[in-house]
């Protein structure tokens, strides 16, 4: 599912990348530094709103690292995927891992986020629909890679994978988590850890400003997440939308709501995605689909979904 080498015709936008991340990043840092240091509550939220979308830039390019192709050398684009990573914050790693098993297991049972099966529960599902469309969903990655921190063999624990993982709907993406090497891992870890404490000494940020802007970040981020799928065909690789963004947002999101396109490509760098959308592909306004998932979970379509892929041999994950 990651690319190992991309072809002449969709080159690698790599000056562009590497200034988008470079702008991206010191505008992020002056939001936050705003949130903390601004003496009226309007300061705060304009830190916040503008943190908001461009920490999903770095997102967006965090996403090309994942999936190798933010720069064509493969250890520059992994140690900018951990730079990325720590302004989630998350461990790069694990983001790879989550990742690249969503696109094995998109709509599958196993990540069916906006419908309920016959023997799940709609209270459930619900639950977690709001979840995502109010960030806490977004909060529980950073929670996960506190844990991994402190007690990284707890991932490969009955009781956690059968427990709190599968309550929350995780259970295939911790035993993905578990089987990888804590060596590997766990410094991933320790890097975001080590970039969010310079952050908070460096821009001497407070608590409040700290929380706002990460959440302000979470809400959109997880909202776009799942948006690009909810109500989609039941196929691993069909299943996702091309949604209908605003102009200025889908530049800020790296052409990211064009997802089906990803699926169907996900070797091809964001910067081609809108030449490789089908004349006939649905494109749903993002506001459509996302005003929906706030009436809560439907069942689902009848029929058993599809099966996941099978891991490639050479996934890194």
């Amino acid at each position: 599912m990651t690319a190992t080498a991309t072809p002449d015709t969709f080159p690698i936008p790599v000056r562009a990348n590497l200034a988008i991340a470079a702008a991206a990043i010191a505008v992020s840092l002056a939001a936050l530094w705003l949130a903390a240091h601004g003496s009226a509550w309007w300061t705060l939220a304009i830190g916040a709103l503008v943190f908001a979308f461009s920490n999903n830039t770095i997102f967006s390019l965090h996403h090309e690292a994942v999936h190798g192709t933010f720069h064509p050398d493969r250890r520059l684009n992994d140690a900018a995927g951990m730079v990325f990573a720590a302004f989630f914050p998350t461990i790069f790693a694990v983001q790879r891992i989550s990742h690249l098993g969503h696109h094995r297991r998109n709509r599958t049972d196993l990540e069916l986020y906006d419908y309920y099966l016959p023997h799940q529960s709609w209270a459930l599902k619900t639950y977690w629909i709001y979840c995502l469309l109010t960030g806490f969903y977004w909060s529980i990655i950073p929670v996960a890679m506190a844990l991994y921190l402190v007690w990284p063999w707890s991932f490969r624990a009955r009781w956690f994978r059968h427990g709190p993982a599968r309550w929350w709907g995780f259970e295939p993406f911790v035993a993905d988590i578990a089987a990888a090497p804590v060596a590997t891992v766990w410094p991933q870890g320790l890097f975001t850890l080590a970039v969010q404490m310079a952050l908070v000494t460096l821009l001497d940020l407070d608590l409040l400003g700290w929380i706002v802007c990460w959440w302000a970040f979470g809400i959109n981020w997880s909202s776009v997440q799942y948006a690009d799928h909810a109500g989609s065909p039941r196929d691993v690789i069909e299943g996702a939308w091309n949604l209908r963004f605003w102009r200025p947002t889908q530049a800020l999101f790296l052409n990211y709501n064009l997802h089906l396109a990803h699926h169907r490509e996900p070797a091809i760098p964001w910067i081609h995605l809108p030449r490789r959308v089908r004349p006939g592909d649905a494109s749903p306004s993002f506001w459509r689909v996302w005003g929906r998932l706030w009436l809560g979970a439907r069942p689902a379509p009848p029929g058993p979904g599809p099966s996941p892929l099978p891991k490639p041999a050479n996934d890194p994950a």
